[in-house]
C-alpha cells in the first residue's frame, strides 16, 4: 500500500480517537488531558508492537487536549464542577443558568475558544521571533534568570485586583478611631487620563481603619493565597500512591478537585435548589465584538504559555483587568467587567454604593451625599430593583474570554516545545518524552509541528457543533435529572476517582482542599487565589534555584 496512504489513514484515526478522548476528559470532572497523556505515554511501547506509529499516539493527544479546552466550560458552568483552568467561568456560567440563558453562555465560550485557536497561530510566529534562536532573539533563555521575579510580580498583580471591601477587626477599628489629621485647606486632585477623569478631594488625612476598606480585602487574599501555597507545598511532598496501579498518581488532582470542584458542588447544594426554564438560543455570537479581547487573550497567553504554574484563570484576570482599564479610559461611563466575584453561586446580591461606583474617588463629598440619595430614592421606589454592576453580555464576555484564554494557551504551549523544548503541560511532558522533539531551529517550522498543529486545527474547528451538541444534551439531563441529586452523584463520583487514583492520601487531601476552597466565598474574596497551590510551590523552587546556594529551602 502506497505509503502516503498509510499516513494519512493513521492521521485521520488518531484525530477521530483523540476527539472522541477529548470529549471524555472534557465532559468528565477530574478527567483530565494529562491523565489521558501519561496514560498514552505508559502505552506507547505497547502501542509500537502492534504497529500503531508514535506519530499516531502523538496525534491523539494533541487532538484531545484541543478538544478538552472547549468542551470543558460544560461542566464548570452547567454541573459546577470546574479544572484549575476554568475556575473562572464558575459564577459568570452559573449566573446565565439560573437567569435561563445557559444556551448563549455555551455558544459565546465556542466562539470564545475558536477565535482564541485562530488568534494564536500568527502569534507561533512572533512567539518563535521572539523567544527562538537562529533567527530569533533567544529572550527565553535570558528570562529564565528572571523567572521567579515574573511569577512574583504577576502573583502580586493578581491579588492587587482583588476589589472587595472588608472590615477591619472591631478593636483595629476603635484604636484607630482619632487617627484624623485636619488639613488647613481642602486638596483637591483633578487628572485626565483618556476620556476618564481622576478627581478627589481631601479635608483631613484619614488613618483611621473602617469596615469597608479594599486595603483589609487585599491583605485577606494574600493570606488566602499563601495558606493555599503551602497548602500545596505539602501537597507535592506527600507520597501518593494508587490502589489499583493507576499510572503518574499525582495529588495535584485532588488538591485541585477540592478547592474548586467540591467545595463549588457544596455551594451549588446548599445555595440552589432548581434551575429555570432554559432558552434555546444556541446561535453564535457575531466575531467582530470579541475581536478585541479574544486577540488580547492570544497575546496574554503566548506570554503565560512559558510561565510555569500558570493556568488560563490567572491569564483571564489579565485579559479583564486590562479591558476594564481600556474601558475606564475610553469611556467615562464604562463599568468594569466583575471576572470573578467572591460570593456563593446562586446568588448575585445588590451590591453596596461602593461596588457601583467603585471607590467613590471621583466625587467630591456634596457629590457622594447626592449619588447615595438618589441610590436611596431609587431602592425604595423599586425595592425589587438590582444594582449589580454586571450585566448579562459582560458576563458572555467574560466566558467567551476565559475560554479564547484557555485554547490558546494551549496552542501557544505546543509552539513552546518546538521553539525552546520546554514542556508547560502534562500532555507536552509526554510528547517530549515519547519521542524526540525535531526543534524549530529554522525559518521554517518542522513537518511533525505542522502536522500536529493541523491536527489541533481541525479539531478546534470540529468542537464548536460538538460543544453545542453536547450542550443540549445536559440541559436536556438537566430538566430530568434534579440539579442536587446530579450534584451529589458528581461529587461522589470525583471522591472515588480521587481513591482510585491517589488512595486514602489523596482522600484527605481532597477534604482539606474542600475546606479551604468554602473560605473565599464566605470571606468575600475570589476564589481564584487559591491557584497559589501552584504558584507558591513554583516560586520556592525557583527562588531556591537562584539564591538558595545553602539549601534553607
Amino acid at each position: 500500500m502506497d505509503p502516503i496512504l498509510v499516513d494519512f489513514g493513521w492521521l485521520i484515526a488518531s484525530f477521530v480517537f483523540g476527539v472522541g478522548l477529548g470529549c471524555l476528559t472534557g465532559l468528565i470532572p477530574g478527567f483530565h488531558v494529562n491523565n489521558v497523556a501519561l496514560i498514552a505515554l505508559s502505552l506507547s511501547p505497547v502501542a509500537v508492537g502492534i504497529g500503531i506509529p508514535l506519530d499516531a499516539v502523538a496525534g491523539i493527544i494533541v487532538a484531545c487536549g484541543t478538544v478538552h479546552t472547549f468542551l470543558n466550560y460544560i461542566p464548570s458552568a452547567l454541573v459546577g464542577a470546574p479544572d484549575d483552568n476554568m475556575a473562572l467561568a464558575l459564577l459568570p456560567g452559573h449566573r446565565m443558568l439560573i437567569s435561563g440563558q445557559a444556551a448563549q453562555g455555551v455558544a459565546y465560550s465556542a466562539r470564545g475558544s475558536q477565535m482564541g485557536m485562530l488568534m494564536s497561530i500568527p502569534l507561533l510566529i512572533v512567539a518563535r521571533l521572539m523567544f527562538g534562536e537562529n533567527p530569533g532573539l533567544g529572550l527565553y533563555e535570558s528570562s529564565r534568570d528572571i523567572l521567579p521575579w515574573l511569577l512574583l510580580i504577576i502573583s502580586i498583580f493578581l491579588i492587587m485586583t482583588e476589589t472587595t471591601r472588608l472590615a477591619w477587626p472591631g478593636w483595629m477599628q476603635r484604636a484607630t478611631r482619632k487617627f484624623k489629621i485636619p488639613l488647613p485647606t481642602t486638596f483637591r486632585v483633578d487628572i485626565p487620563i483618556g476620556k476618564f477623569r481622576y478627581k478627589r478631594s481631601w479635608n483631613e488625612i484619614d488613618l483611621s481603619l473602617g469596615s469597608s476598606s479594599r486595603i483589609a480585602g487585599i491583605l485577606v487574599a494574600t493570606a488566602f493565597f499563601l495558606i493555599c501555597g503551602f497548602y500545596g507545598w505539602a501537597v507535592f511532598e506527600l507520597p501518593g500512591r494508587s490502589p489499583v496501579g493507576m499510572p503518574s498518581a499525582t495529588l495535584l488532582f485532588p488538591g485541585l478537585a477540592g478547592l474548586f470542584g467540591i467545595a463549588n458542588l457544596i455551594d451549588i447544594y446548599v445555595t440552589t435548589s432548581e434551575i429555570p426554564p432554559q432558552k434555546q438560543n444556541w446561535e453564535m455570537p457575531p466575531m467582530k465584538p470579541l475581536a478585541v479581547p479574544t486577540f488580547l487573550s492570544a497575546v496574554v497567553s503566548s506570554v503565560m504559555a512559558i510561565l510555569p504554574g500558570m493556568t488560563a484563570a490567572q491569564a483571564t484576570v489579565v485579559v479583564m483587568s486590562a479591558r476594564n482599564l481600556w474601558g475606564r479610559l475610553t469611556d467615562p461611563n464604562y463599568i468594569p467587567a466583575d471576572f470573578e466575584h467572591g460570593i456563593q453561586p446562586g446568588f448575585v446580591p445588590k451590591q453596596s454604593i461602593r461596588d457601583i461606583a467603585g471607590d467613590l474617588e471621583g466625587l467630591t463629598d456634596e457629590e457622594r451625599e447626592l449619588f447615595e440619595s438618589a441610590l436611596g430614592e431609587a431602592a425604595e421606589s423599586s425595592p425589587d430593583l438590582d444594582l449589580s454592576a454586571q450585566s448579562q453580555q459582560q458576563d458572555l464576555e467574560v466566558i467567551a474570554v476565559l475560554s479564547s484564554v484557555n485554547t490558546a494557551v494551549t496552542v501557544m504551549v505546543l509552539g513552546f516545545l518546538y521553539m525552546v523544548g520546554r514542556p508547560r503541560s502534562g500532555a507536552a511532558l509526554a510528547l517530549n518524552m515519547m519521542y524526540p522533539i525535531d526543534g524549530w531551529n529554522a525559518v521554517e517550522p518542522p513537518a511533525d509541528f505542522v502536522r500536529l498543529l493541523g491536527i489541533t486545527i481541525a479539531a478546534g474547528l470540529f468542537a464548536v457543533p460538538v460543544m453545542i451538541e453536547v450542550g443540549k444534551g445536559m440541559l436536556k439531563m438537566h430538566e430530568i435529572v434534579p440539579l442536587r441529586t446530579l450534584v451529589i452523584s458528581v461529587a461522589g463520583f470525583v471522591s472515588i476517582l480521587v481513591w482510585l487514583s491517589t488512595g486514602w492520601v489523596g482522600v484527605g487531601v481532597l477534604l482539606v482542599g474542600t475546606g479551604l476552597g468554602l473560605m473565599p466565598p464566605r470571606i468575600g474574596i475570589r476564589r481564584s487565589h487559591a491557584m497559589g497551590i501552584i504558584l507558591v510551590p513554583i516560586m520556592l523552587y525557583t527562588f531556591a534555584q537562584t539564591f538558595d546556594s545553602f539549601g534553607f529551602i
